[in-house]
């Protein structure tokens, strides 16, 4: 039955634009992050970046009032997919890396104030 019209309907009708949405928020960062820093701290800075966007779509499933046992797919399943592509991200880093990365963040900060 997943196949079916009405099932279409209901995910492409109800969540089409707010799944858009949500990609291109997190594709853009993305896309930065592979190209702008350095290749060790890619890694933890995905893991950020998934785990924020997992917070985002858990933010907007509430604020909908999204139903968490549906058949369909919803916000739900969206950020519970972030998280464990985050903790993949992270598991993947090394802590070092973790360190490394917040250092230049704060010392980019610093220099600016």
């Amino acid at each position: 039955m997943a196949g079916s019209p009405a099932a279409q309907k209901d995910f492409f009708g109800s969540s089409s634009g707010t799944l858009v949405v949500l990609s291109m928020v997190l594709a853009v960062p993305a896309v930065f992050v592979v190209y702008r820093l350095e290749p060790h701290l890619v890694l933890p800075a995905l893991s950020v970046l998934f785990f924020s966007a997992a917070a985002l779509a858990a933010m907007m499933a509430f604020s909908t009032r999204s139903r968490k046992n549906t058949e369909n797919l919803n916000l739900w399943d969206v950020a519970g997919g972030l998280v464990i592509t985050g903790c993949a991200a992270s598991v993947m880093g090394e802590p070092e890396q973790v360190a490394q990365l917040f250092e230049l963040l704060f010392e980019t900060r610093t220099r600016r104030d």
